[in-house]
């Protein structure tokens, strides 16, 4: 079995009242059994009580679910659906806002080359990935359009929507199709088309079927947008460019079962949820910095903004969540986080080792850059003397940091970091009173957009 992940908040609970989280403890495991409960409920199919509508908790099984399929079922159908994609096209736009946009960037940017589409198709691992309906501007929109058409490239789409009625993303979809059809006509169109998308009901599925699209793929049934990257939502592009989605759901089951089984203190679901929840109660530190070690773990953060805020900003309350990148925003915010209000939580989110190539300081005759000091040492030993020299600082002035630390940045152990956060987020929920699923405060923008283009 491969490494698991860790979490460390030794440092940080030296800050907090004495027996603060053995305190919280009976409340804490009582959130984990309502969430798990939650999971039976909704296996059950029976009434949900109105104070727990929506009961989106699909999430929590899905990973081990999707595993037992790899053979016959819908991950094999995925894997082999993706493999056909890839021989027809060598490029492809990933339509979708929201969960199913940042959740491929998260995979994609951890786990992909960051120069993907700079190479030839004889050195990457897969077509090249453009994104689309993820925001409204016109300009990148045709931009991207009359860069396909230019390129002369065999490009197709995956187009991400469970209702079909998301205005951003319906749009780019019916500017890309109308572009794919006129390119290569509707036949042939049609093959280049992968949907992932709600059942009976959703407007992109009816359209899918109209068009006579081969491979139509599921958002399963309480799965929110944000909890979804590791169903189809995500797996269907990741398998496109060649992400390895097995470890990635063998690396979210493992957390989903550890979740289940252990104590606090070996549990970082619990644990992190723990250190949040106390640092907020007892000293008003409701701003949470996730400080990413390294550039290929940014879009992971990203993700994680949009799963807390959705999740449980909601009635007046919620803490802030905030992604930094180090040490590039060492340059930038850590001025504020060693010296602004004491508001805020930090989590470092680092690898111990570094995956790929890690380049050496090389010696220089004449050293005018005086960097031979260090000739020898390798750039991941700089990032990580960056890291605890700025904990060193952090601690010094009672900044309260705490870690999560991933083995090395590989799928599957972002598998088990993407299952922690979206675990911890659903137990936090539980733990403070909030309905960590459904979005009702993003629905009144798009009932009044909707209005205003309508003219109605």
């Amino acid at each position: 079995m491969p490494e698991p992940l860790s979490y460390s908040n030794a440092a940080a609970l030296d800050l907090l009242p004495a027996n603060a989280a053995e305190a919280l403890r009976p409340d804490l495991l009582k959130a984990r059994d309502e969430t798990l409960a939650d999971v039976d409920l909704f296996n059950s199919g029976g009434d949900v009580p109105a104070e727990k509508q929506p009961l989106d908790a699909g999430f929590v099984e899905l990973p081990a679910k999707l595993l037992a399929t790899k053979e016959s079922g819908e991950l094999a159908d995925l894997l082999a659906a993706a493999d056909r994609f890839r021989e027809r096209v060598d490029a492809f736009v990933s339509l979708g806002i929201g969960g199913s946009y940042m959740g491929l960037r998260a995979l994609q940017e951890a786990l992909g080359d960051p120069l993907h589409n700079e190479k030839p198709a004889s050195h990457r691992d897969g077509p090249k990935l453009y994104y689309g309906g993820q925001n409204v501007d016109p300009g990148v929109t045709a931009n991207l359009l009359k860069h396909l058409d230019d390129s002369g490239v065999d490009w197709g789409i995956v187009v991400i929507s469970k209702s079909g009625g998301t205005l951003e993303t319906a749009l780019a979809f019916r500017l890309f199709r109308e572009a794919l059809e006129q390119a290569v006509g509707a036949d042939e169109a049609a093959k280049r088309v992968i949907p992932v998308t709600g059942g009976e009901g959703s407007k992109l599925r009816a359209l899918a079927q109209e068009k006579g699209y081969a491979d139509i793929f599921p958002v399963p049934e309480g799965v929110g947008g944000r909890f979804s990257v590791l169903s189809a939502v995500g797996l269907v592009p990741a398998a496109i460019v060649g992400l390895d989605v097995e470890a990635l759901l063998q690396g979210a089951a493992d957390m989903t079962e550890r979740f289940r089984t252990a104590e606090p203190g070996d549990n970082p679901v619990l644990d992190y949820v723990s250190t949040c929840h106390l640092f907020e109660k007892h000293l008003s530190m409701d701003v949470r910095i996730l400080s990413t070690w390294g550039d290929r773990l940014e879009a992971v953060g990203l993700w994680y903004d949009q799963l807390l805020a959705e999740s449980l900003g909601k009635e007046q309350r919620g803490a802030l969540p905030l992604t930094v990148v180090n040490t590039r925003d060492l340059h930038s915010r850590g001025q504020q986080h060693q010296e602004g209000k004491r508001d805020k939580l930090i989590h470092n989110l680092y690898a111990a080792s570094p995956a790929g190539a890690n380049p050496t300081i090389p010696q220089s005759d004449a050293d005018q850059d005086q960097l031979n000091k260090y000739a020898g040492k390798t750039v991941f030993d700089v990032l990580t003397a960056a890291r605890e020299g700025t904990d060193q600082a952090y601690a010094e002035d009672d900044r309260p940091t705490a870690d999560i630390v991933l083995p090395t940045i590989d799928a599957y152990s972002i598998g088990q970091l993407l299952q922690m956060l979206m675990l911890a987020t659903a137990v936090e929920g539980r733990l403070i009173g909030i309905n960590p699923y459904g979005q009702p405060g993003v629905e009144a923008y798009k009932k009044n957009m909707n209005a205003i283009l309508s003219g109605s």
